[in-house]
């Protein structure tokens, strides 16, 4: 049995975990970078006298058996790659071949981190923020709207206090989180073409990053008091992360977040205010992690190879 990492092949990420499955002993995964399909791999998928057949033919590379897979780990999958000859058919192309390939990942028999489907589920921020506050974990004041009146009246509520942000960060139309100014006040008929999200500014003293994997969470704080820009700690570089203990409640309130999620892996970012209380504000299903501190992510790298290659691990209690 194989494990498979859905991912491009220079990712930072899924090349240190390849290394901590080969330093624990554990055969190295394959990597496949869907941005590959259709000109450089072919796959075929065989049913007939009751059993079934997946593989993948990369020509001179050879063929590799998809069935013999027990887990993968679905980190940051690309599109796949169409040349300009193929422009006058690409939306067909692409039809065809996400349908092809969804079908096979949902028809494989192995342990998923995370399951696509429930991976693009995860993404949602307004269905984040409801499990959040089922769960029990506080969320700061929310509007998503596309109604100009209803924003400016959530503004005045929390005026100089109101920040906004998008529902999903695409990489030809990334924003950081800003507050709501007098030349975002001058744009609000603009919210009509598109839903923002509003919410309250929450002060505090630090910025928390958790990284769950399974049944474990290993978490990081960067003090905002050396923060340049502490309204999107991404923002700011040479950012400084030291491991924090959080409390055994928070722990679990993210832990059932996760599971309700349906997520073995995800990044929440968290907020510490001054009172002691921890704000929730998102989870990345694919959420980077070795930008924090070295302690913190060789632990999270170990524990990702070690679910990959004993699924079992992975279980909540």
């Amino acid at each position: 049995m194989s494990v498979l990492i859905i991912s491009a092949l220079d990712d930072g990420h899924a090349q240190a975990v390849i290394k901590a499955l080969h330093a624990k002993g554990h055969e190295a995964p394959d990597v496949l970078d869907l941005s590959h399909f259709p000109t450089q791999i072919a796959l075929s998928l065989r049913f007939a006298d009751n059993e079934r057949r997946f593989s993948l033919s990369r020509g001179s590379q050879g063929s590799f058996d998809l069935t013999d897979v027990h887990a993968v780990w679905w980190r940051r999958p690309q599109a796949i790659g169409l040349s300009s000859a193929d422009a006058r058919h690409a939306q067909f192309i692409r039809s065809e071949w996400h349908t092809a390939l969804y079908g096979l990942f949902h028809s494989m028999d192995a342990f998923w981190v995370n399951e696509p489907a429930r991976d693009s589920v995860a993404n949602h921020k307004p269905f984040q923020l409801t499990l959040a506050q089922d769960c029990g974990l506080t969320v700061p004041a929310t509007l998503m709207t596309s109604d100009p009146d209803e924003a400016v009246r959530f503004w005045n509520a929390y005026p100089g206090q109101t920040v906004f942000k998008q529902f999903l960060a695409l990489p030809d139309s990334w924003r950081e989180t800003r507050i709501v100014g007098e030349a975002e006040a001058e744009l609000v008929n603009a919210v009509r073409l598109a839903s923002v999200i509003f919410q309250e500014r929450v002060d505090g003293v630090a910025d928390i990053r958790v990284t769950a994997v399974g049944n474990r969470c290993y978490a990081a704080a960067t003090p905002l008091k050396d923060l340049q820009y502490p309204n999107d700690v991404r923002m700011n570089k040479d950012v400084e992360y030291f491991e924090h203990s959080l409390p055994q409640s928070v722990e679990e309130h993210v832990l059932s977040l996760m599971a309700r999620l349906g997520l073995v892996y995800g990044a929440v970012d968290l907020r510490l205010t001054s009172r002691g209380e921890y704000v929730f504000f998102e989870v990345n299903p694919a959420g980077q992690y070795l930008y924090v501190n070295p302690e913190t992510h060789e632990k999270v790298t170990s524990a990702l190879a070690d679910v990959l290659a004993d699924p079992t691990l992975a279980r909540r209690d």
